[in-house]
């Protein structure tokens, strides 16, 4: 069984400011924000939504099928995906466009500035859902270009394929009506805490509202956790209880909180496929975050899936399912 796993694949530049961005800017003076931060370090990483998200799924030792598009300058990231088991036959190399640029600059209290430019992404609907030859059981359409997400989420449920409705940074790009389209009918529903909110005002519709129209929506939480409530529509996973709070895991040390949210997704997409509950999901996508916070960049885990699931059992007291 697998996923497929459409969305962006970037090259992050990470930086640190070595102070809080608070002290540097001036709540008063927004209108005429000029503000330079001296970051002494870079590194430039591998990331994208998709690219993150298929990186954790190889954790937990499944065979995700990637959909995105990507640019001239691709050869470095391929062999790196390459070397870490993850398919490429449903990339398309555009070879007029760079890949996606992400600049992202992290403070002390783990607040991020970031740059986006977009390149091959913008394209990404001419590597259309239709058109992807591998198998797969359960579909995620994560952060990437706005035309490509609306078109993979309606061929996903066209197909009929559960699909996990996720606009990430994206999630700006969409209006009320457009977001009520694009989520309507997904198995999972998946926003942090702050994008709930704006779901909500910007749809116009109330908590129960939305849960008519999905399987289930999930809520990242962050250092508190995720909050979980089952829908009105089928999916995969049966969670346990009609609405649960799965807290966090505790990191050894926050380094980094760059692509968390995908290692967590990448927990539930785990559940979606394996028929397990969705609860159990969200906790190895918790473990996944918290050893994923540790590390600098988004794909730093060590790429080893006995040893997870060996501390998977310590930290919660029973196998992964």
């Amino acid at each position: 069984m697998s996923v497929l796993v459409t969305g962006s694949i970037a090259f992050d530049h990470i930086m640190v400011f070595q102070d809080q961005f608070k002290n540097h800017i001036l709540s008063d003076k927004i209108h005429m924000l000029n503000v330079s931060f001296l970051v002494p370090e870079l590194d430039r990483l591998w990331g994208g939504t998709a690219a993150n998200i298929a990186y954790n799924l190889r954790i937990l030792d499944m065979d995700p099928v990637l959909l995105a598009t990507v640019g001239r300058d691709f050869g470095p990231y391929a062999e790196w995906m390459t070397k870490h088991g993850i398919r490429l036959d449903e990339v398309k190399v555009l070879e007029d466009a760079f890949t996606s640029n992400c600049f992202i600059t992290t403070d002390l209290d783990n607040n991020q500035i970031s740059s986006f430019h977009p390149g091959a992404m913008e394209r990404a609907h001419e590597a259309p859902v239709d058109g992807v030859r591998l198998p797969y059981d359960v579909g995620i359409v994560a952060a990437n270009g706005k035309r490509a997400m609306q078109e993979h989420a309606a061929a996903l449920k066209e197909q009929g394929t559960p699909c996990v409705i996720d606009p990430g940074q994206a999630f700006p790009l969409f209006d009320g009506p457009e977001l009520i389209e694009f989520l309507e009918g997904a198995a999972v529903y998946v926003v942090n805490d702050y994008e709930w909110q704006v779901t909500l005002e910007r749809t116009g519709l109330s908590e129960d509202e939305i849960a008519k129209r999905v399987g289930a929506i999930v809520v990242t939480k962050g250092g508190e956790g995720s909050w979980l409530r089952k829908g009105a529509l089928d999916c995969p996973s049966a969670m346990s209880d009609e609405v649960c709070s799965v807290p966090a895991v505790k990191p050894t040390q926050i380094v980094d909180p760059t692509g968390c949210g995908d290692s967590y997704r990448a927990g539930l997409l785990y559940a979606l496929v394996a028929g397990r509950p969705l609860e159990e999901g969200a906790r190895i996508g918790g473990l996944l975050g918290a050893l994923k916070i540790a590390e600098r960049g988004p794909q730093s885990i060590a790429f080893d899936p006995a040893a997870f699931r060996e501390r998977f059992e310590r930290e919660f007291g029973r196998p992964i399912g």
